[in-house]
């Protein structure tokens, strides 16, 4: 049974190791899943920590999925379709799907802790503006699948 009480802190969070993003190397985060201790399958949340200098992920967006970020410390900035927006605690940052890309730096001193959440469908793709690329996630009996497209390299059939 999931623990439907979870107590984790931002030290926690802070504690774990680094991770970078497979398409953004300067994309180094620190995380705890909360949804994930408390059992959650169609909602993720996580504690988030960024440390000074650095990045969330690669800008992107998805298709169908709703995201979100509430800042609980520290200042930074949000990058919505490339264009910078000041972010500090009590900030809540919505990002509809299939809307705006963005992504998060800090460009404070101190950490910037965060949460982070947003829906879990069975299906969904990713788009990197920057990169021209997009990501394709199938959630399945064997877990999650991601794989990683070039635009260049899709067949364009259509009307």
């Amino acid at each position: 049974m999931p623990e439907f009480i979870v107590r984790r802190t931002a030290a926690d969070a802070a504690a774990q190791s680094a991770i970078a993003h497979p398409l953004n190397p300067g994309a180094r985060r620190r995380s705890i899943s909360l949804g994930d201790a408390a059992g959650l399958t169609l909602l993720g949340v996580h504690l988030t920590v960024i440390a000074p200098g650095d990045e969330s992920t690669e800008s992107h967006r998805h298709e169908y999925c709703d995201e979100f970020v509430y800042v609980l410390s520290g200042t930074g900035e949000v990058l919505l379709d490339d264009a910078p927006h000041e972010i500090r605690a009590g900030d809540f940052i919505g990002f509809p799907a299939n809307t705006v890309a963005h992504v998060l730096r800090n460009t404070g001193t101190d950490d910037l802790v965060y949460l982070l959440g947003g829906g879990r469908p069975s299906f969904d793709v990713c788009h990197y503006p920057r990169l021209d690329k997009r990501l394709y996630l199938h959630a399945g009996p064997q877990g999650r699948w991601r794989d990683f497209v070039d635009n260049a390299n899709l067949d364009q059939r259509g009307p």
